[in-house]
């Protein structure tokens, strides 16, 4: 059995030695809970998934695309209090990128795009900074974003819902606890109206948001709804990867 040729881990250095990768995708997921039904590494499985089917269809149409491995561990300092829910500041991620970038660069390849798989995680500032600093493009992507969840979903949610719910219903059903088993996703909403009007943003405090960690109903989850959503934003990031690895980094934009 031979491994994929656009996953990293399952290459070999045969494989890799004499490959010139156009573009390199970095899943960046989360360890914390999802609520008492879907499993602490929901976060990851999903980015995991999604940078390789979005990979493998880029592949097939042509781009020489690698996934490296996923970093399993995002920014949660807003959960602290949830047991072994871990957390990486931003300043640590930022040096995680920073170090990746250089054995990219290193290898030859010099478009980056992180495939951004938690809410917590906001790599847009480590990118002002880091940009400045090397050749390589960076671009980041929340794939959970990439076509409406509403289009999909009753009332997706933001954690632990529907949404999320149905994903891993499809991708990992043997993760997912019976939906008899979750709590209700009910959000404690806080009481300064323009916290909760969301037109000023502070993190919010998990501990006091949630008694089940989950926000939004994954009552009318299923694996069906999940399918759908995965299939159509895998299809639709792959067509930028595919984009991406044509292009001329010295010609991006119209004269």
């Amino acid at each position: 059995m031979t491994g994929k040729p656009y996953i990293l881990a399952e290459t070999t250095w045969q494989s890799v030695k004499d490959q010139q990768y156009d573009v390199a995708i970095l899943p960046w997921g989360a360890t914390e809970a999802h609520n008492y039904h879907l499993p602490f590494s929901t976060d990851n499985i999903q980015a995991a998934s999604v940078a390789v089917e979005s990979a493998r269809n880029a592949w097939d149409q042509g781009a020489n695309v690698i996934v490296l491995p996923t970093i399993p561990i995002g920014v949660n300092a807003q959960n602290r209090g949830l047991k072994l829910t871990l957390n990486l500041n931003p300043s640590t991620e930022a040096a995680i990128l920073e170090d990746i970038l250089d054995v990219l660069e290193d290898s030859g390849i010099y478009k980056l795009v992180i495939l951004n798989g938690h809410g917590g995680n906001d790599f847009k500032p480590m990118i002002r900074e880091l940009e400045p600093q090397t050749d390589i493009f960076i671009c980041s992507v929340n794939w959970w974003t990439v076509v409406p969840p509403e289009d999909y979903f009753e009332i997706p949610g933001d954690h632990a819902g529907e949404m999320e719910t149905s994903v891993l219903q499809f991708l990992t059903p043997d993760l997912v606890l019976p939906l008899s088993q979750a709590g209700p996703g009910t959000e404690k909403q806080v009481k300064i109206k323009a916290l909760r009007e969301r037109w000023v943003w502070s993190p919010r405090e998990w501990i006091n948001v949630s008694e089940d960690t989950g926000v939004g109903d994954p009552a009318a989850s299923s694996a069906e709804k999940g399918e759908k959503f995965f299939k159509d934003a895998c299809e639709k990031i792959a067509g930028f990867i595919v984009e991406l690895a044509r292009a001329d980094l010295d010609d991006l934009y119209e004269k």
